[in-house]
């Protein structure tokens, strides 16, 4: 499985930018600072897929995420990024059906960050569908769509079925602990294994984690 770059973009400077100095002491390495997968995940070709594995509820998430976002704006157009909620333990598997309401909505960009902070900063559990629609309703939600859509999300109902796809995309990748980058269906680095045993902050590992992704992009099939 082999990708290339068809257009060189500002992804270098920008990994750069976000991680001053973090690697100049070393290439990343395998088993240090990202995992390669032992069994490749298969391709359909085209663009490469960066998937974050992520929980609403997760502190190091919530720390990672203006980070993350201000990354995913300087990717190359052959690069494609998704995120996908995580619902290991109980405590996650509402939130993860939020995230996939608002998908199939089309809106959940729009209150991402409010979900974070109400979580984060205000200390909402946000673990029912009353509370969702409580705090997203006065900032746009169509709280009507937003019930059917939840209830279409049962996860005994078909559209069930995509929570479940998720889970085994984490499945397949290996997932142990969030944040998480999948990278290409080839390798995963997060914050806490991109810092490679070091001791660091949230910020300068989130900075790392990304310095890491932006090199197995460039590298991918070739370390």
């Amino acid at each position: 499985m082999t990708h290339a770059f068809t257009r060189r973009t500002t992804l270098s400077l920008a990994a750069a930018a976000l991680a001053p100095a973090v690697l100049a002491q070393e290439q990343p390495r395998a088993g240090q600072h990202f995992r390669k997968l032992g069994k490749p995940l298969a391709s359909a070709g085209g663009k490469i897929e960066i998937v974050e594995f992520f929980w609403y509820g997760c502190p190091a998430c919530n720390a990672f995420e203006p980070v993350l976002q201000d990354w995913v704006k300087r990717l190359p157009p052959n690069v494609e990024f998704k995120h996908s909620h995580i619902g290991g333990r109980a405590q996650m598997r509402p939130h993860q059906r939020l995230f996939f309401v608002l998908q199939a909505m089309g809106v959940e960009h729009q209150f991402r960050s409010a979900i974070f902070a109400a979580i984060h900063q205000q200390h909402q559990a946000l673990d029912t569908p009353e509370a969702m629609v409580k705090l997203l309703q006065p900032l746009g939600l169509d709280a009507a769509r937003f019930n059917s859509t939840w209830a279409a999300f049962d996860p005994k109902a078909f559209s069930g079925a995509r929570i479940a796809q998720a889970d085994k995309l984490a499945e397949a990748y290996g997932l142990d602990g969030v944040p998480m980058l999948g990278i290409g269906g080839l390798y995963t680095t997060s914050p806490a294994q991109a810092a490679g045993g070091e001791r660091m902050n949230q910020l300068d590992g989130s900075r790392r984690a990304l310095a890491v992704a932006e090199y197995l992009i460039r590298n991918l099939g070739k370390v």
